[in-house]
Formats: C-alpha cells, sequence, structure tokens
C-alpha cells in the first residue's frame, strides 16, 4: 500500500472539488475521482453499464451507480511515489475499497448552505429540479456515504483543509 490514503468524500455540494483543488495548491497529491476514475457500472461487479432500464429513473439511477474501478483505486494506492494520496468524490462502490485509506473524511454542510451551492447550478448540464431534490433526499439520508470522519465545510474552503489536516497526525 502507499505510504499514506485518505478519501474525502460527501454528498453533491459539500465541496469535495473545492477541497481536491485547495490540497493540490498545497502541493498534494491528489486524485479527483469524480473526474478521472468515476463511470455508471454495477457497484458490486463493476461493469459498465450503458443506461437505466426501460422505466427507470434515470437520475436515481445514475447516482446509485456512480462508481470507481477497483482494480485502478488499488493500483494508485499502491503508489509510494508520494506521502500522501487524496482520493476526493463520491463512489457507490466505496465498500470495496475502504480498506485502503487511512482515513475516511465525510463532508458534510447545513442545508442552507448547501442550497446555496446547489443554486449555482442551474446552468449546469442535466442538473434540474429532480436532481437538486434527490442531492437534498441524499443529504437528508446520507444514504450512499462511507462512515468517516465528519467535517463541516460551511466555512472557507482553506479552513475546511486545515481541518481536515489537522486530523492526519
Amino acid at each position: 500500500m502507499g505510504i499514506k490514503n485518505y478519501l474525502i468524500e460527501g454528498g453533491s455540494g459539500t465541496g469535495k472539488t473545492s477541497v481536491a483543488t485547495e490540497l493540490e495548491r498545497r502541493g498534494y497529491h491528489v486524485v479527483h475521482g469524480d473526474r478521472v476514475l468515476a463511470y455508471v457500472g454495477d457497484p458490486e461487479t463493476g461493469k459498465a453499464l450503458p443506461g437505466p432500464p426501460e422505466g427507470e429513473d434515470r437520475i436515481v439511477w445514475e447516482y446509485a451507480h456512480w462508481i470507481w474501478p477497483v482494480d485502478k483505486v488499488r493500483a494508485i494506492a499502491a503508489d509510494t511515489s508520494h506521502p500522501a494520496t487524496f482520493f476526493c468524490g463520491g463512489s457507490r462502490n466505496s465498500h470495496k475499497f475502504l480498506d485502503l485509506f487511512d482515513k475516511v473524511f465525510v463532508l458534510d454542510v447545513d442545508v442552507e448552505t448547501l442550497n446555496g451551492r446547489l443554486d449555482g447550478r442551474p446552468n449546469e448540464p442535466g442538473f434540474d429540479r429532480a436532481e437538486r431534490q434527490l442531492v437534498l433526499r441524499y443529504h437528508h439520508t446520507r444514504e450512499y456515504l462511507p462512515v468517516g470522519i465528519d467535517i463541516d465545510t460551511a466555512g472557507t474552503v482553506p479552513s475546511v483543509v486545515d481541518n481536515i489536516l489537522a486530523q492526519l497526525a
């Protein structure tokens, strides 16, 4: 296994990408899971899937099948060329590779702040009222989130990253 590996997870709008960007700015090795690893597939087998079955709600189905390739995650985690690697993003099959991480951080934010962040997404392709409702439901139920150290992301991004880094010792 790599020297140190950390997972930064959280629901949509909790700040995973912003935290990843700030960690990179500070010189840390970061894997943007939602950008470079994620695909739509079966969370148990890892097999890529073409799309929702007839009659399925596309948004709900895609959220439930947003996964990372376990073999790639394991290979990156085994790389010892970096003192620490931060995997940032969401995955519905994280249970398949949680054992690779020294710590798991779960980003969270209050509903008011989350709604403010989601207000900035109406022009994002595919983001609509139904998806917003789903994001708010998952925020409330914490469905698909692993157990980890909760991190409140309502503050500034640098202060959130300071909080995460303070807990690495």
